[in-house]
């Protein structure tokens, strides 16, 4: 059974320049007004795709977004 899940993209950069992508209900989300929502997806690379759409620097939280993420 497919699940999906909510995704965001942090509308502030990191020091680094990019842009982080987050799970709802991740605890390091950022306040509503900092937030890109990016949609319903099952995977989080899917929503990294979506997230390019609007940066160019995009990468999945090290907490929530473990596979997607790149240190």
């Amino acid at each position: 059974m497919d699940t999906t899940t909510f995704y965001y993209v942090n509308k502030q950069a990191e020091p680094t320049g990019e842009h982080k992508v987050h799970q709802s209900g991740c605890d390091k989300l950022p306040s509503i007004s900092n937030l890109v929502y990016l949609g319903e997806f099952s995977q989080c690379d899917e929503a990294i795709s979506e997230a390019e759409k609007y940066f160019i620097h995009v990468n999945g939280c090290a907490l929530c977004c473990k596979e997607c993420h790149t240190p």
